[in-house]
């Protein structure tokens, strides 16, 4: 293995088209469909890397566990010159599918904006290395280009995440980008114009909704994708199963993965904080203030693979899932402890003695 290959190895978290990149390869050598200008691979090709199949001999791993349809037309609108805008809860996977579709369509996804309430206008289009121009003036070396505006020049794929996030006129700033597919430079009198390829991939959260509202002439240019929760619990444990364990491969974590039956109990609960109701709808529950993603899930089981593994005997213990529990429920303090405790009391304590390892677990660490 080379230097070079060894510090891809090295980073702590690899970009898509590194951490997939032979399941990319195996797509592109046998990938026989028409292939858009500026793209790596077909449509048909970006739809397996999406939602897994076979590539020869190589297994293309799902990246998303959902409807297919919402997929297809993620990739269709990408086709054509419209952006693309993946709205959805915390932990629907919209900024893992983002990546996934700018790494399998321009084998890059680090293009990012990350959209926050300090994200200015000059991250959208350009800035300038201040040093340079003081010396030279405005120069295109002294241009320091965004993210988006790289994009345009290489004909690819740039992300714009937690759009929602951003002052009303920075998202603004994209109309023009998004209309006329260029960005103008005045202080050097020239355009930069898109080349084929170019796009969007934005990102919302629908807890945003209120923080900094998309006007409408900015929604007009996207097309919108609604990601959903999961649907059930089967759907629900298979993601958090199929996450957990790339991670912990990831980590190196020395840890046993999860059995059956925590992976049931944890997403068994986070379903019923969230929804506010037990799987059976025979008996309302409070919901804490916080977020009960499926994310979260996935965080609370690999962050407990890696106590039983530092500071256990490797296998998860009933003592490792409570002590995650307890920090992904109880955030905001008296009030997530109080509804915490009385799920354990009210449903968790009534659920018979394959629970009661688990609830003793929860009720110690939450006294």
């Amino acid at each position: 293995m080379g230097a070079g290959q060894e510090q891809l190895e090295d980073i702590m978290r690899q970009p898509a088209e590194i951490l997939f990149r032979h399941e990319l390869e195996a797509l592109r050598k046998e990938d026989t469909g028409k292939i858009p200008a500026g793209w790596q691979m077909s449509p048909q090709s970006v739809l397996k890397f999406i939602v897994g199949g076979k590539a020869g001999k190589t297994e293309i791993t799902p990246k998303y566990i959902g409807n297919q349809r919402l997929i297809e037309m993620a990739v269709a609108t990408l086709v054509t010159d419209r952006a693309l805008l993946l709205i959805g809860e915390p932990g629907t996977a919209k900024s893992w599918l983002s990546e996934n579709l700018a790494a399998a369509i321009y084998g890059n996804s680090g293009l990012v904006v990350q959209g926050t309430a300090g994200t200015s206008e000059e991250h959208v289009r350009y800035s300038w290395n201040y040093a340079m121009l003081l010396a030279q003036g405005p120069t295109p070396e002294a241009l320091v280009q965004s993210p988006i505006m790289r994009a345009m020049e290489a004909g690819g794929i740039a992300r714009f995440e937690e759009i929602s996030r951003c002052a009303s006129e920075v998202q603004d700033a994209l109309i023009s980008i998004l209309s006329e597919k260029t960005i103008s430079v005045p202080e050097l009198g020239k355009e930069m114009n898109a080349r084929k390829g170019f796009s969007i991939i934005a990102t919302a959260n629908t807890r945003d909704r209120g923080v900094n509202e998309m006007s409408t002439a900015l929604k007009r240019r996207f097309n919108i994708i609604v990601l959903p929760a999961p649907a059930d619990l089967e759907t629900e444990i298979e993601i958090v199963k199929k996450r957990v364990s790339e991670i912990a491969s990831s980590y190196d974590l020395q840890a046993a993965a999860p059995a059956d039956e925590a992976l049931l109990k944890v997403v068994t609960i986070f379903r019923e904080l969230r929804s506010g109701m037990t799987l059976d709808k025979k008996e309302k529950v409070k919901s804490p203030a916080g977020v009960i993603s499926t994310a979260e899930a996935i965080s609370l089981l690999t962050n407990s693979m890696a106590l039983a593994a530092s500071f256990g005997s490797g296998e998860l213990t009933d003592e490792d899932l409570a002590a995650g529990l307890q920090g992904a429920i109880v955030k905001d303090d008296d009030k997530d402890r109080l509804v915490w405790k009385e799920y354990l009391d009210n449903v968790m304590k009534k659920r018979g003695a394959e629970w009661r390892g688990l609830y003793q677990a929860c009720k110690e660490i939450n006294k």
